[in-house]
């Protein structure tokens, strides 16, 4: 009887746990991927040349479009490029510093280095941009400092962008390789050391395995974010990339159907990445 009782009391905490869920799922569903759902009905549709009306009829011409134009592929290509190249250097910058909080640093320091990490984040985005936009100009500080040493800095460009990108996803690549770092017992490295592996050793067969998921955890977010932005570019560099080309067909060309067409390029991309960082174990991390 008191067994039943509680299995009763269970299934009604359950049930109240759903209900209390129902709203955030609701809205999941509903605004979230209902939304996704829309962009790739609306990238069936056309756009009436004489009347610049949206036709709802369904076809692939948005997307015959995109395919044969060697524009729009290579504007692809750059942006996965870029977000490739913001990836690497980021996990390449976060992987010591990471290391360092986790293995190195006393309580004291590496609470300071977290605030210190995070501290960027509090800043809104534009000021940001703005203020790199201001350093890499060609009056700008990079220019004024490197003036003596007869070199020139990138100005703006693709190198500029990949600069400003990989300033601005930086925190989000320290972050879950710190977490990742944290998690490997101390007790591995001393064993490491007492079997007579070397620093370098210990680190390609011990940390670097273990740590690897953690550092494909923090790609996901350095690789998509770099892959859907569109003020950067537009800010200091005068390269087209997917989110300028959206931005633009749904503002100045009203084509909206077309937007959403090169729109599902991105997610595309990002499913095959989230694929392939399962895979690799990155979900554990996050």
């Amino acid at each position: 009887m008191g067994r039943r009782l509680a299995d009763l009391l269970h299934g009604r905490q359950r049930t109240q746990v759903g209900l209390l869920l129902l709203g955030p799922l609701g809205w999941l569903v509903i605004a979230y991927l209902g939304s996704l759902a829309v962009l790739f009905v609306a990238a069936f549709w056309t756009l009436d040349d004489f009347s610049g009306q949206i036709v709802h009829s369904y076809s692939l011409t948005n997307f015959q479009t995109l395919w044969n134009g060697p524009v729009y592929r290579e504007i692809v290509l750059r942006t996965v490029g870029v977000a490739a190249a913001v990836t690497v250097t980021d996990a390449l910058i976060a992987f010591p510093i990471a290391f360092f909080m986790a293995k190195v640093a006393t309580p004291r320091v590496r609470a300071a280095l977290a605030v210190a990490i995070l501290m960027p984040l509090w800043a809104s985005y534009l000021v940001k941009v703005y203020a790199w936009r201001t350093i890499l100009s060609e009056e700008g500080i990079l220019n004024w400092a490197l003036h003596p040493l007869g070199i020139k800095g990138p100005g703006y460009g693709i190198i500029a962008t990949w600069l400003v990108f990989s300033y601005l996803w930086l925190p989000y690549m320290i972050l879950p390789v710190y977490a990742g770092l944290e998690r490997i017992p101390d007790s591995l490295l001393d064993a490491s050391g007492d079997l007579g592996g070397r620093p370098g050793v210990t680190f390609r067969r011990v940390v670097l395995p273990m740590a690897f998921p953690a550092v494909v955890a923090g790609s996901i977010f350095t690789f998509s974010l770099t892959l859907g932005d569109y003020i950067t570019p537009q800010l200091v560099s005068s390269k087209q990339f997917i989110g300028n080309v959206v931005y633009a067909n749904v503002g100045v060309a009203n084509n909206l159907p077309l937007a959403a067409a090169f729109a599902t390029v991105p997610v595309v991309v990002m499913s095959v990445y989230l694929l392939v960082a399962r895979r690799l174990g990155a979900f554990d991390q996050l």
